[in-house]
């Protein structure tokens, strides 16, 4: 039994009729990890983690938590606790006894259970709601109750899909801040699918990026985002440029790009179309004379010494160094 990985996927494969929705993906997820599972719609990932759960079956392929093939077994027996994008809670009964349900399907005494779920309000900030029903709790709190009602059962994986999607840009931080807390202090490995690459970023150890039923790419966010492996990565992890030469693609990021002249260094020509302040920075994007699209983040003291309009003719300079290619796909 190998104990290093707390959930493996081996050649995993799920068939709707004649349509292939994950096709034979290979994944190991190392032990007390935060993984996020990354793609457009449709690219499988929430079918994967429904395989993981046992809320759905495969076609082909195995699946293994904690080293053990949980392939042919039932969603309690598996070790792991999913929390649904909608919460999921039980409207007519208090946080505390949301949080405790699970323990009481299980026969757990009612003081046992009670105290438990105390507990894990308290690890979540919620003891002071215990008694408040979800109708009385804002989107933010209501997560968290679904959260703790999700870690009571102590699960080896914990299983999010798309937890914070309900959530308003300020809260999704915040609570985005809260998940990685908790899984860095209860040492458990964490799948969470999510569209959203900037959460993906901030949370994940591993970051799978999925694409039509495969996996692209699987490695940390840093590695990700410095040297994506083909243009659809760099184009959807975003901030990126993909810009042909020779005889293959490159990747360069929109942050190391800047508007100057051809001695300055590799570039390409094209026109303005659009000029976006964004604070720190102003994004310069760009169409070249072959039609692609392109842009530079500019830092705003550098771009409003010579600033740009829409339509003005530019070059796109960047470095040597701060290109790599890419593998076309």
């Amino acid at each position: 039994m190998d104990t290093r990985y707390d959930v493996e996927l081996v050649s995993v494969t799920k068939r709707y009729g004649d349509t292939l929705a994950v096709d034979a993906i290979s994944l190991r997820i190392p032990r007390a990890t935060y993984c996020c599972l990354l793609g457009p719609s449709g690219c499988g990932k929430t079918t994967t983690l429904r395989m993981i759960a046992g809320h759905e079956a495969f076609t082909d392929g195995d699946i293994l938590i904690h080293g053990q093939n949980v392939s042919d077994l039932p969603p309690v027996k598996r070790g792991t606790a999913m929390m649904f994008q909608s919460y999921a809670l039980f409207p007519h009964m208090s946080c505390l006894e949301n949080v405790a349900f699970s323990l009481k399907m299980r026969k757990v005494a009612k003081q046992e259970r009670h105290k438990r779920a105390r507990e894990f309000l308290a690890l979540v900030h919620m003891e002071a709601f215990a008694d408040r029903l979800p109708a009385q709790l804002s989107g933010g709190q209501q997560q968290r109750i679904a959260l703790a009602r999700a870690l009571i059962t102590r699960p080896k994986v914990l299983l999010l899909d798309e937890p914070l999607s309900a959530l308003d840009p300020f809260l999704r931080i915040k609570v985005r801040e809260e998940l990685k807390r908790l899984q860095r202090e209860l040492e458990i490995t964490f799948i969470h699918v999510t569209h959203s690459q900037d959460e993906a970023m901030a949370l994940a150890d591993l970051m799978v990026v999925m694409e039509g039923g495969h996996i692209r790419q699987a490695a940390h966010p840093r590695d990700v985002f410095e040297r994506p492996v083909s243009p659809f990565i760099a184009r959807f992890i975003g901030s990126h440029n993909v810009l042909h030469a020779g005889q293959g693609p490159i990747a360069v990021r929109a942050d190391r790009c800047w508007l100057g002249a051809p001695e300055d260094g590799p570039h390409v020509t094209g026109h303005v179309v659009a000029v976006e302040y964004q604070g720190a920075t102003v994004r310069v994007a760009m169409k070249t004379e072959t039609g692609d699209e392109i842009a530079a983040l500019v830092p705003d003291q550098i771009f409003y010494r010579k600033p740009a309009q829409p339509g003005d003719h530019a070059i796109l300079v960047w470095s040597e160094q701060d290109s790599h290619a890419l593998i076309e796909a």
